[in-house]
């Protein structure tokens, strides 16, 4: 072997530090919001160092290169998903309800390749042994399961000793995220875009002010604004 210990140092304080700085630029995404494209590209950017280590005949400098070229491009995808939201679906993914007021979606398991075992594994792991304690499940792009369960089944809070507890558990519906219309969960409530101009409209408000409106059933609508009062409950 050509490879020294103070070449192999060296090396390996390169690897280190180029990796760092690519980790802060990306931001925490990479590591909370792990999807199967983070999770390649993380595995493409450890090769590139292992190749810079034990391959005397890729030079340090080229990996180097690569490293910061494929950092750039997925720099690239973080900006246009943060300025364009409507490619956002395209590039990260998107959520897909696969349990609906405790029915198995079949169609939407299908489409997302996964079959009741798996979903049962990925059940087990948020401790839930049972389908009949599901209101709602929702697979998230990084292919874990976020799951709010029925009502008998949820934790007691002292909110429920101070009020009669509603017999079924809804399921919050984001309606504008960014300032934009999420014209297909607003579709899956009773009001219309229209209808709610109107009420923002009352309350000296553009969709373009809100940064995040939510809709649950008998609850007033929750808005988060852009600018103060930052939060706001309307009545529907």
């Amino acid at each position: 072997m050509n490879t020294t210990f103070p070449s192999l140092t060296f090396e390996l304080i390169v690897g280190f530090f180029a990796l760092l700085v690519l980790t802060k630029v990306l931001g925490k995404t990479q590591i909370n919001q792990l999807t199967p494209f983070d999770f390649i590209s993380a595995l493409v950017l450890g090769e590139l160092v292992g190749n810079a280590i034990y391959d005397k005949e890729t030079g340090l400098h080229y990996v180097l290169y690569a490293i910061t070229l494929w950092g750039a491009f997925i720099y690239f995808i973080e900006f246009i998903t943060q300025k364009w939201k409507k490619t956002r679906s395209l590039l990260e993914g998107k959520p897909a309800i696969v349990i609906r007021e405790g029915i198995i979606d079949r169609d939407q398991l299908k489409k997302n390749k996964l079959d009741l075992d798996q979903l049962q594994h990925l059940l087990r792991d948020k401790d839930v042994f049972s389908f009949k304690e599901i209101e709602y499940a929702i697979l998230e792009p990084n292919g874990t399961v976020n799951v709010l369960k029925k009502t008998p089944f949820q934790p007691l809070s002292q909110q429920d000793l101070n009020k009669q507890s509603q017999l079924k558990a809804t399921l919050p519906i984001c309606i504008i995220s960014d300032g934009q219309w999420v014209e297909q969960n607003v579709d899956q409530t009773p009001l219309t875009t229209e209808k709610l101009k109107g009420m923002f409209t009352k309350e000296g408000l553009q969709v373009k002010d809100i940064i995040y409106g939510e809709y649950n059933q008998d609850e007033p609508l929750y808005l988060q604004i852009n600018h103060y009062p930052f939060i706001k409950n309307i009545s529907v």
